[in-house]
């Protein structure tokens, strides 16, 4: 567990939970899922002492649940979002059930290429409060040490260290649900990053598939691929959802009595309508994947067909080439004594002859008709 004091000044890390809560700023209190589920009663006192009131028991086992998906839910005094992110890329281990001591099981392993085993998910759970944040996290807690570790470089130095100014661009938080938004963008540009991959596989697959001379086809990991774009689909559609709810609270929220409260209001929003802008666009690049990936499968499929066809078309014509010559030999074998040519000297000659001279007149006729063309392919 890691507990931050934000305020205009800078970032402080505290070394244990707060009793009472700040002169100016706000407290952000990050923990992993096992660790908010074993010091429960302790988090639980601890808001009781800060803000007065403590987590409904129905939002305690949504924060706990490793399996639930985004949404967003709230109470009079607190708002609560679930936002799943991706996993690590090295796969971290999943969070123990509620209620299990044993360690946490192994991660499912899956086949395929590198970019798709990164598209499992696990939730991070926001308890937005007036003054305090309360988040919930997976085991490696991936995305808080990131955006911790932005935000203490974000400090401004003291002169005696030889820094006299915070990191350029670097600002910090001005409330805990500024914060959330800030940790939520940080975890769709995974999703954008993600994205690029995804093209790049895909892209890799469409120009294997429209190979005209492909014989062998992943056809497994092509099957996966989709899977994983439908189920990527179906978690940004729930993040756009839970996003938008969001937004929709943000509009029933009371109007500040001052000047800064209604532009630190306005900034919310707009920082609410970019977060919402960005998952919209990874919505859109998957649902645009999945075309892709749906055309290049029928793509390959009519390529096959031409070039069977083509085949077919070339052994047709040959076939009409020798129907007239099997003709001729066909009626020269007949067990018939008196047959044209039959007893002359020339007729074998005649009769090659002729055989020849309707061979080439149907090759040339077939070859200006271009049953005998080779389609493009390219």
């Amino acid at each position: 567990m890691r507990i931050f004091h934000i305020h205009s000044g800078g970032v402080q890390e505290l070394a244990a939970l707060p009793t009472q809560m700040p002169a100016q700023g706000f407290v952000w209190i990050a923990c992993a899922r096992p660790a908010f589920q074993a010091q429960l009663a302790e988090v639980q006192a601890s808001l009781q002492a800060l803000v007065g009131l403590q987590l409904v028991d129905l939002h305690v086992s949504d924060l706990l649940n490793a399996q639930l998906p985004s949404h967003y839910d709230y109470t009079s005094q607190y708002d609560l979002l679930v936002f799943r992110r991706l996993a690590t890329a090295q796969g971290e281990a999943a969070d123990p059930a509620p209620g299990s001591d044993g360690p946490a099981s192994a991660p499912l392993k899956r086949s395929g290429p590198p970019v798709l085993r990164r598209i499992d998910t696990s939730p991070v759970g926001f308890a937005v409060f007036d003054q305090l944040l309360l988040t919930v996290h997976p085991t490696d807690c991936a995305v808080r040490d990131a955006y911790a570790a932005r935000l203490l470089a974000a400090l401004p130095a003291s002169p005696s260290e030889g820094r006299s100014s915070p990191v350029p661009g670097a600002r910090v938080p001005t409330s805990p649900a500024d914060l959330m938004l800030r940790v939520v963008n940080q975890m769709v540009d995974g999703y954008l990053d993600l994205r690029r991959e995804l093209t790049r596989q895909l892209d890799h697959w469409q120009t294997e598939l429209l190979k005209p001379r492909a014989r062998y086809v992943n056809w497994g990991s092509l099957l996966e691929a989709r899977l994983a774009l439908h189920g990527l689909d179906e978690i940004c559609e729930d993040q756009r959802t839970a996003v938008q709810d969001w937004i929709d609270a943000l509009e029933t929220w009371a109007l500040p009595d001052t000047p800064a409260g209604l532009r630190e209001l306005d900034l919310l929003k707009v920082r609410s309508r970019d977060v919402l802008e960005h998952i919209e666009r990874v919505v859109h690049h998957v649902r645009r994947l999945e075309q892709s990936t749906e055309t290049a499968v029928q793509m390959h499929f009519s390529v096959q067909s031409n070039r069977t066809n083509d085949i077919m078309r070339t052994l047709t014509a040959l076939t009409a080439v020798f129907l007239p010559l099997n003709l001729i030999a066909g009626i020269f074998g007949m067990n018939f004594e008196f047959l044209p040519l039959i007893h002359k000297q020339d007729g074998f000659w005649w009769a090659t002859g002729s055989m020849i001279v309707i061979a080439l007149a149907l090759v040339l006729l077939f070859w200006r008709k271009r049953y005998l063309a080779r389609t493009s392919t390219r």
